[in-house]
This record gives C-alpha cells, sequence and structure tokens, in this order.
C-alpha cells in the first residue's frame, strides 16, 4: 500500500481548496493511505474529509517553531515511510520539511522556495482557479468545468444537534441569509456601515440575517447586529468550521468578503456573493460552485495593492471598498435570488 503524505500548512480558505485534490489522488490510488500535515487551524477541516487517513499537526507558532523543534518533528514523521509527497504549499519551511523527511517521490511547484528539492516540478499557473493548480499538481486531466469539485465533508451528528437546537432557541423560521463582515486583513473588510445597508435590505425582503465569524470577529458582528432591533443575529465564535458549514447549508445565500467564510459556503453549495476591496478575483481564490459570484470595483490602479492585503490602506483612501457602494451588491444579490 502506498503511503502519501499531503503538506499544507497554509490558511484556512488554502485547506479548503485543497480538498477536492485529495479527492482525486484517492481516486487514482485507491488502495493508498494518504496522510496531511497541516497547521491545528485546519486540522477540523481535513479531518472530516473521507480521503485523508491521519491529520499530523505542526503547531508552527508554538511548539514547533524553531528549526530544533521541527527537526524533532520532522524525525517523527519521518518514521511513517511515505512513499510520495505532494505539497501544494510552497514557503521555505515546507521546502525544508520535505528534504528532511527524505522521501524519493516528492512533488511542488516550480515557484516553490528551494524548488530543487522537489523531484517533479509543476508550472505554477497564473490566471486559473487554486483547485485547477492543485489538479495539476497530481496530474489530474480536466476538462471544461469538471475541475468544479465541491468537497466532501463528514460532518459529526452532535454538529447537525448543536446546529438544530440553536434554530429553535432563537425561533429561526422561514428565508435565512448569512453575512460575514470579518476578516483577517484590514483591507479586505467591506464597511461595516455599508453591511448595514445590505443587511437592511435582505430584512426588507423578508430575510433574517445571521452574521457569521470566529471569536475574533465577535465584536464587529454584536456592532453591526445592535444596530437593529429585530430579524439579526450573531453566531460569530459560537460554531466551529464543520459546524458553520452545516448553519450554511440552511441558509439561502451568503455575502462575504474574500476570506474563509466564503470557501465555507461553497462547500455547503449554496450561493456566495463575495465582496473584493483590495484583492481580486484573478488571484483564483473564489467560491467557484456554479451558483456563487463577487462584485469587484474595476479601474483602479492601486488594486490589487497584495494577494494577502494589509492592515491598513497603502495609499490611505480604501477606495476599493469606500467606492464599492451597497446599491451596486445589492443589486448582485437581487440577481442571486431573482428578486
Amino acid at each position: 500500500m502506498d503511503k502519501i503524505l499531503v503538506v499544507q500548512t497554509a490558511f484556512i480558505g488554502d485547506a479548503v481548496l485543497t480538498l477536492p485534490m485529495i479527492q482525486k489522488l484517492k481516486d487514482k490510488h485507491p488502495q493508498s493511505e494518504i496522510d496531511v500535515l497541516a497547521i491545528p487551524e485546519t486540522a477540523e477541516i481535513f479531518s472530516a474529509s473521507p480521503f485523508v487517513g491521519r491529520v499530523i499537526q505542526m503547531d508552527k507558532k508554538g511548539r514547533h517553531k524553531s528549526f530544533f523543534q521541527m527537526l524533532r518533528f520532522v524525525r517523527e514523521i519521518k518514521k511513517n515511510e511515505y512513499n510520495f509527497i505532494y505539497s501544494p504549499h510552497r514557503s521555505l519551511r515546507t521546502s525544508l520539511i520535505v528534504m528532511m523527511l527524505g522521501v524519493r517521490e516528492t512533488t511542488g511547484f516550480n515557484n516553490s522556495s528551494l524548488k530543487h528539492v522537489y523531484k517533479t516540478l509543476i508550472d505554477y499557473k497564473t490566471g486559473v482557479h487554486e483547485v485547477q493548480r492543485n489538479l495539476d499538481l497530481i496530474n489530474y486531466n480536466y476538462s471544461d468545468d469538471s475541475w468544479r469539485i465541491i468537497p466532501a465533508l463528514n460532518i459529526p451528528g452532535a454538529a447537525k444537534e448543536k446546529l438544530a437546537d440553536f434554530f429553535k432557541s432563537n425561533n429561526l423560521k422561514g428565508k435565512l441569509a448569512a453575512v460575514a463582515p470579518g476578516s483577517v486583513w484590514e483591507t479586505k473588510r467591506y464597511p461595516p456601515e455599508y453591511f448595514e445597508g445590505v443587511i437592511r435590505y435582505l430584512l426588507s425582503r423578508r430575510y433574517s440575517v445571521i452574521l457569521i465569524g470566529s471569536e475574533k470577529e465577535k465584536a464587529l458582528c454584536e456592532n453591526i447586529a445592535g444596530k437593529f432591533s429585530d430579524g439579526v443575529l450573531t453566531s460569530a465564535g459560537v460554531f466551529t468550521i464543520l459546524e458553520t458549514v452545516e448553519l450554511l447549508k440552511r441558509t439561502e445565500i451568503l455575502i462575504s468578503n474574500d476570506s474563509a467564510p466564503a470557501h465555507f459556503g461553497m462547500c455547503a453549495d449554496i450561493p456566495v456573493l463575495t465582496i473584493y476591496c483590495s484583492t481580486i478575483p484573478e488571484f483564483g481564490f473564489y467560491p467557484f460552485n456554479k451558483k456563487s459570484t463577487y462584485v469587484s470595483l474595476e479601474g483602479l490602479s492601486c488594486k490589487p495593492c497584495g494577494i494577502h492585503g494589509h492592515n491598513q490602506c497603502p495609499v490611505k483612501n480604501f477606495a476599493c471598498g469606500m467606492n464599492l457602494k451597497p446599491e451596486y451588491v445589492i443589486s448582485k444579490i437581487r440577481e442571486m435570488i431573482n428578486d
């Protein structure tokens, strides 16, 4: 039996977009055992995939931070005797881990740090979706839209029960829309007052609105919800990733920044409207299910200002967000809900 290690220690969104690759890798090697090296924040995602054997957690910000801690960690992984390594992640740390594991068959992208560590290098294509790039990594032939693979996730029964209790205790009935106003990066966040305008429209169309986000986004969500007397509640910090996916399955639409919740909506296979402020969809990280779309302000010389965004606008005016008025976002929503 072949033993395969997939190395993906990037952000939550990147982890979600690695799942289709793992699914097709299992199709190509049905008798193989596929393990994933991931960070603690994404372990839940990979553990829920029916195509993943074990998830090995690397705490690169904590107990595996130093070089010597990492070296001891790699020595333990080496005992698993992997035959193949595939690495969608392109960082220096990842390449060092691959090198130290000493596996003969290794595959990475040609723009990886220390790219010569990999026996097989795959062209990292710009202008295509990240899922397509990852499928290229395993030499999976796709045509037309066959790359649009919705990740399979095993949602625990306890998560479904928790959601049922949440809906019952908050008397949630009828049409439900989700809004994700947060992001790690300030320049990816659509202005809160603009989100309020979007929510007013949804309320006028008889939707109940639930704000979603992490514990760090709890204050943001509560401030927005506090502007409304009825019909808006927040679940920020209440649910895990898988619980959030299960929640989104019960909504009719998600409006999100270019951030992890947009990928959760794709996993739930619901319509997702992604709002791009400082980033652009051409980077290849947009929700790829056919029900989804995006809005992005064109014609700005300063946009995009970076692939991940910034903590403050480099040119001090945040035109990419402030000039993208709620009316335009609402017009997209109206198209999506056939209003």
